[in-house]
């Protein structure tokens, strides 16, 4: 049975990540939301639940059923109101859709059990086996008709009911899955906190674990890596406006935690944020919708036209001869023609080509050591001409003596 994501705790004052061992890091803990909006939801349940109780309790100890005494009835009646709220507790989980197959499969379970002891009613079966057999019929009837409903219960066909559960299928495609990849990365705490993402942001317990145990690691890089992966799940829990949950789903015989990730994206129908190519070829197989932070950055980094002027600063030569390599602020490697004397010297040059790769973008540029010089040449003059001094005219022919 389906189960809504636990949220996340929103804290106004929450510490960063202190500098102690990784063994004594903590995870981010699942807690109820802000009491502003759960308080008085709490507290009415809370009520209800506990007059249920009493009622149950006070039946049982007016009725007396099955001879008992009063203690024992009373004791009764309590057990009766814990299971029923137990029970209560773990169906307010369930989906609307799972409910709604749960109660027609019921419903034709014990329609069918009913026809059943029609038919043993006209054999000659004693009274007493004959009342064996119908209830029988009509507990395995129902349970297996509440069973298959609620399983079979996502296949309804939304359209033919006309759209009674449109609300709930529209919550259900906001949820998006953070993999652990995507949450080391860092980069979705940026594409949160510039209210790109809407709906539901889900973190499930394994990727937690998973996350939890980089960060215990014995090798320095992937505590590192652990640590930062938990630094960005409390930037994120701070952002305002961003429903953060927990998913506590689990799937026992899954080992692999990018399987795990894409049974919980079919089961609650959500969309996974990750940066893993192979996880986002696997789930793109599957019919799930992925959303890839690198195709991202790749789509929002500037676009270069052939014959454009740009200013880079020329870090290292190149592989060709007489080339230099220069970096823009996203990361695109720009080769540039007749610059290896540049390097360590910030210059400006000629776009000629854009490439694109599986890895990105990659410019290409010509320097022109002619059109820097003449530029220079006309700074220097302008510097001249508003210092009120006039560089004297170079003579055409050599000095005599020079």
């Amino acid at each position: 049975m389906a189960r809504t994501p636990n949220p996340l705790p929103r804290t106004s004052s929450s510490p960063g990540i202190p500098d102690s061992p990784p063994s004594q890091m903590q995870r981010p803990t699942v807690l109820s939301r802000s009491a502003e909006t759960n308080v008085g939801s709490f507290w009415d349940m809370l009520a209800i639940r506990v007059i249920f109780a009493v009622v149950c309790i006070a039946a049982g100890y007016h009725f007396q059923p099955f001879g008992l005494s009063r203690l024992m009835a009373a004791s009764g009646g309590l057990l009766f109101a814990v299971a029923v709220i137990l029970f209560e507790v773990r169906l307010r989980r369930a989906s609307l859709r799972r409910l709604i197959g749960a109660a027609t499969g019921s419903i034709l379970g014990i329609l069918g059990a009913y026809l059943t002891s029609l038919v043993l009613m006209n054999t000659s079966m004693p009274a007493g086996e004959r009342s064996y057999f119908s209830l029988i019929v009509f507990l395995v009837m129902a349970y297996i008709g509440l069973i298959v409903g609620a399983n079979k219960g996502d296949m309804l066909n939304l359209q033919a009911l006309g759209g009674l559960f449109g609300s709930e299928r529209n919550m259900r495609h906001t949820f998006k899955l953070l993999d652990t990849s995507v949450i080391i990365d860092g980069r979705i705490a940026d594409i949160a906190e510039a209210q790109f993402l809407d709906g539901a942001v889900v973190i499930p317990q394994f990727v937690l674990h998973e996350l939890q145990l980089v960060a215990d690691s014995a090798d320095p890089l992937k505590r590192q890596r652990g640590r930062r992966g938990l630094e960005v799940l409390q930037r994120i829990q701070k952002i305002p406006n961003l429903d953060v949950q927990i998913a506590e789903d689990d799937f026992a015989n899954i080992a692999d935690v990018d399987l795990k990730l894409i049974e919980l994206a079919k089961r609650y129908d959500a969309k996974i944020i990750t940066n893993d190519f192979n996880l986002n070829k696997v789930a793109t197989l599957q019919g799930i919708e992925i959303l890839n932070v690198n195709q991202l950055a790749n789509a929002l980094k500037p676009v270069v036209l052939p014959g454009e002027t740009m200013r880079v600063f020329i870090l290292r030569e190149g592989k060709e001869y007489n080339q230099g390599v220069a970096y823009l602020d996203d990361g695109t490697m720009v080769v540039v023609d007749a610059a290896r004397k540049m390097i360590n010297k910030t210059i400006d040059i000629i776009v000629t080509s854009v490439h694109q790769t599986t890895a990105g973008k990659m410019i290409f540029g010509r320097y022109d050591e002619r059109s820097a010089s003449a530029a220079v040449g006309v700074a220097a003059d302008a510097r001249s001409a508003e210092s009120g001094t006039e560089r004297p005219p170079r003579p055409y022919y050599p000095e005599p003596g020079r």
